[in-house]
């Protein structure tokens, strides 16, 4: 059967053009996307190869963070709070990204570095440090250090610990544990002629920043569990139990032999990067690291990071946080940008491939119309020269 216009009905599909309008305005609109989204999906492909470097991580971060302004408010309250140390690291970093600060800020800020430095102050921090093992600044760190070199200051640590645990007050462990590793260790430091200085020192920064409530509760509980496994914790309180008061000297020598030093690896590493720390930028660049890490790798991260930006390293911790030596935000905005260019490329891709079948679908059905049409006018002449 065969209709008004001489067509059979499954002649009709062919007479039916895809519409091919649709599919190139979603291609072209998918290039215009890749072509945006791509140069930033590769600019992020290269912002993951940086995850185990803390000094481009804190560069990358400070492109986006630190200004003008930043460091303008950043010494303002340095100043404010009389913290010399931490106005000069933002002069410093300012300096090394070439951001410009007002010549009067910066004679301001000298003149209280040059005030902090002075021989009085130094003295009494020092003093200070010495006495009551909670340095704020170099100077005391250094008359803490001393203490603790010659064991004074973990001796009284150790006792006054002890004498709490001997009496069924609150301890705290943490900063025993600490002091007994610490009087290990210094035998260690005499022994190699000062070769396990750095893990001395960094074992003094972390119990002040513990007494002194700059550690963070996650490392805290990091250094408990390592301390765990290198104290005879049942060794060390039964002997502190019964004789921390009547033979301290007793005492301290149990806690020194109950430290199994064999065992500390994990520790002498985080104590030696805290030393590191504080060796090149200072001590409570020290104090911001353990604040700010939740793991003996964040800290050597921060070692990393203080090696190359020296004082330096304490401003950038304070306007980044963990931001300086991590990458979750990163992470997630460059798999957000990978992600995206994947599905962009895929999206134009998928487009063009319906393009293109809908064009070659409609030239295939065309020239198959065209075929049927000639047969039709050939079987139609026919026809008509048979009927005459």
């Amino acid at each position: 059967m065969r209709d008004a216009k001489g067509f059979a009905p499954e002649d009709q599909p062919f007479m039916r053009r895809p519409s091919i309008g649709p599919a190139l305005l979603v291609a072209a609109v998918m290039a215009v996307l890749a072509a945006y989204a791509v140069p930033r999906g590769l600019a992020a492909r290269d912002t993951l190869t940086i995850e185990d470097d803390p000094a481009r991580i804190a560069d990358r971060a400070l492109d986006q963070r630190f200004n003008a302004d930043v460091a303008r408010s950043g010494i303002e309250a340095a100043l404010a709070g009389k913290d010399a140390d931490l106005a000069k690291s933002f002069v410093d970093l300012a300096a090394a990204r070439h951001v410009a600060l007002e010549p009067a800020l910066v004679a301001k800020v000298n003149a209280a570095v040059q005030e902090e430095a002075s021989a009085k102050h130094a003295a009494e921090s020092f003093a200070l440090g010495l006495v009551t093992g909670e340095p704020n600044d170099t100077a005391g760190l250094a008359g803490t250090a001393l203490g603790d070199l010659f064991v004074f200051g973990d001796v009284r640590d150790a006792v006054r610990e002890g004498k709490r645990l001997a009496f069924g007050q609150p301890a705290d462990e943490v900063v025993l544990g600490l002091a007994c590793v610490g009087l290990a260790i210094t035998a260690g430091t005499y022994a190699t002629l000062g070769a396990a200085a750095p893990v001395r020192a960094g074992l003094t920064v972390a119990k002040v920043a513990r007494k002194t409530g700059r550690l963070g509760s996650e490392m805290a509980g990091t250094i408990g569990r390592m301390l765990r496994g290198v104290v005879d914790w049942g060794r060390l309180k039964k002997a502190i139990t019964v004789t921390s008061v009547s033979e301290p000297a007793v005492a301290l020598r149990a806690a020194r032999e109950s430290v199994k030093l064999g065992r500390a690896g994990g520790l002498v590493d985080l104590a030696r990067d805290i030393g590191r720390v504080q060796a090149k930028a200072g001590t409570r660049a020290a104090f911001e690291g353990l604040k700010i890490s939740e793991s003996p790798r964040d800290m050597a991260r921060v070692a990393k990071l203080a090696q190359k930006e020296g004082s330096r390293t304490r401003a950038i911790l304070k306007v980044l946080g963990r931001a300086a030596i991590v990458l979750p935000l990163f992470l997630f905005q460059s798999a957000s940008s990978i992600l995206g260019a994947l599905l962009t490329v895929f999206a134009f891709v998928a487009a063009l491939k319906s393009a293109v079948e809908r064009t070659t679908l409609r030239i295939v059905r065309y020239r198959k119309e065209q075929r049927r049409l000639r047969e039709r006018r050939r079987f139609a002449a026919l026809i008509a020269s048979r009927g005459a």
